[in-house]
């Protein structure tokens, strides 16, 4: 029989061990960081080597495993979708930040057109055309979302007599892939240096008053429905 001076100790009852730091949340940003080196190494992977550029030197780039990369994306089809939408979501962004913080209208589009380049979307676009579903739901709002925010940039451009009346969204969207989009049996580094030039010219033209008579139509985002 127990004396009163027995303390009886049961599971319910015995002290919790103090706990050291939190881990879990830690090892989650890290794995979020890894997974984001990842796809950036892979878009200037693939903007070098195109869309069979070796996933081991992606990791390399990425500065994890080959596990790792595995372990985050399974299938290289897995990745390239994560590196389209990563573009699109960037470029959003960019639009976004410009629309907010730019002097005025053109400015906002100037800025926007500036920093798109720097995605290397030209480049981009058709290593992954034919390896992303079309009709992928994240894909799909990325994109209305694209055309949305920087058809608002444009319009307002336009409404304030600043961008000529007859150049529309498509427009700028084909000069930024042409000028991003590396030429036959040159470098891509050897062209950054002359991207932003060229974009300013174009730039330039698309100012008001017009200088010249278009021949053709403006190109429209309908133009590139279903293009990524």
């Amino acid at each position: 029989m127990l004396g009163r001076s027995t303390v009886v100790t049961t599971a319910a009852t015995r002290p919790i061990p103090t706990a050291g730091p939190v881990r879990t949340p830690r090892l989650r940003a890290d794995a979020t960081r890894n997974r984001e080196r990842i796809v950036l190494a892979a878009r200037d992977a693939f903007v070098e080597h195109g869309a069979e550029a070796p996933l081991d030197e992606i990791a390399k780039r990425a500065g994890v495993g080959n596990a790792t990369l595995y372990r985050n994306f399974p299938t290289r089809a897995a990745l390239i979708r994560e590196v389209a939408l990563l573009v699109k979501n960037r470029i959003v962004a960019i639009a976004e930040r410009a629309a907010v913080e730019a002097a005025g209208p053109f400015d906002a589009l100037e800025r926007f057109a500036h920093e798109t380049v720097d995605e290397k979307v030209g480049a981009i676009c058709p290593l992954l055309t034919n390896q992303v579903d079309l009709h992928d739901p994240d894909l799909a709002e990325a994109r209305e979302r694209l055309m949305l925010v920087v058809g608002d940039l444009l319009d307002r451009a336009k409404a304030a007599g600043e961008i000529r009346p007859d150049v529309a969204h498509g427009d700028l969207f084909i000069a930024l892939g042409q000028l991003t989009r590396p030429l036959p049996g040159t470098s891509c580094h050897v062209l950054e240096g002359f991207v932003h030039r060229h974009l300013q010219l174009f730039l330039d033209g698309m100012r008001a008053p017009a200088r010249s008579t278009l021949p053709g139509r403006a190109a429209t985002f309908e133009d590139f429905h279903g293009d990524h």
